[in-house]
């Protein structure tokens, strides 16, 4: 006989009319997934014992198909700078089966502002040479559950002011899942956002690019990196199917004068991409697009042979952007001491 015991159902990640099929699906009634929407996007439970306006046997309905998708944090450090850095189990999708891995979402304070930064997936197929997440390979998508978690299992879920798909992962290679997370996000019925609180972050995947500019009203974030493409190229495979050319050349049909924004990221490595010579390509190459570049401290990691840009050369490129019409500034670095910085999320794998 056998002992198989089949996954429920996660209804983290359901949107308003999924949340209502599922109640249904219980013998319940419709209005039931509105209340199902509240407890878990506003009031942000974790339990169906803590749905106390859902009748006792309604809840032991629902909890024998469902589960609520929560998943408690694996680990955590914090930063000598207030930064946090959690370590969630996934069970991802990859090569038509399912992978348990782990990822890492970071939580940054800054003034009133706490922005968390989450993974999409875990490890990445883009192969960008000088970030740990990309050495790792890939591991599998998460699903919009897995995401949402990261949201809702910090320790102060309710003081989030913003995210940035900036984690683990290239967003748009999981873009349905994200998608779905976008719309908990914003909608009514889930968090509530604004769209101006999401910043998506990509290395250009054009098609979906298209998709998420005509569809979202989030803001947008590009790793540039280097603005020649055969350089670019030598750090960041992807240069060769999506050019960075051609990524900016789709951006500038948008319209960016109002409150949404588009920045360009741009880490800068000594004796490689911190010349004038490169100032002055990237200047010709934004043109008069309105957007910001943001300038990051790259943090060595083993096999790769550049050396962050000195804060003299960092500083003369910013100044030459900004003194020719680019805003431009350099981004403080957050959470090194804790491997919590820009490309240097790892998480853990294991095969099943």
């Amino acid at each position: 006989m056998s002992n198989f015991v089949p996954m429920k159902e996660k209804l983290l990640g359901k949107d308003l009319e999924e949340m209502r099929e599922a109640a249904i699906a219980c013998g319940l009634k419709a209005f039931v997934g509105n209340q199902l929407c509240d407890w878990l996007y506003v009031k942000r439970i974790r339990s169906f014992d803590e749905m106390t306006n859902i009748a006792k046997a309604s809840r032991e309905k629902l909890a024998a198909k469902y589960e609520l998708g929560i998943r408690e944090p694996a680990g955590k450090a914090v930063s000598s700078d207030g930064t946090t850095k959690y370590l969630f189990p996934v069970s991802c999708v990859h090569g038509g089966g399912v992978e348990d891995s782990y990822v890492e979402a970071v939580m940054i304070p800054d003034e009133d502002r706490r922005t968390l930064c989450v993974s999409s997936q875990a490890g990445c197929k883009m192969g960008c040479r000088f970030c740990m997440t990309g050495r790792q390979g890939f591991h599998g998508n998460l699903s919009a559950a897995d995401i949402l978690n990261q949201f809702l299992s910090i320790d102060e879920p309710c003081s989030l002011t913003n995210t940035v798909f900036m984690g683990m992962g290239e967003p748009l290679d999981n873009y349905d899942q994200v998608s779905r997370v976008i719309r908990v996000l914003t909608a009514p019925w889930g968090f509530g956002w604004s769209p101006k609180r999401v910043t998506l972050s990509t290395i250009g995947v054009l098609p979906k690019l298209k998709e998420y500019l005509d569809g979202q009203k989030c803001h947008l974030a590009v790793s540039l990196h280097d603005p020649f493409g055969e350089e670019r190229f030598s750090i960041m495979p992807v240069q060769k199917a999506y050019p960075i050319r051609d990524v900016v050349q789709l951006i500038k049909q948008y319209d960016f004068t109002g409150q949404r924004r588009v920045s360009f990221e741009y880490t800068m490595f000594a004796g490689f991409n911190d010349s004038l010579r490169h100032a002055q390509e990237l200047l010709r190459l934004l043109g008069k697009l309105e957007c910001r570049v943001n300038l990051i401290r790259f943090h060595k990691i083993p096999d790769f042979p550049y050396e962050c840009a000195s804060d003299k050369a960092m500083e003369h490129f910013r100044d030459y952007l900004n003194n020719n019409g680019i805003t431009c500034t350099i981004r403080s670095s957050r959470g090194e001491d804790i491997l919590a910085a820009c490309g240097m999320l790892a998480g853990r794998h294991s095969q099943q």
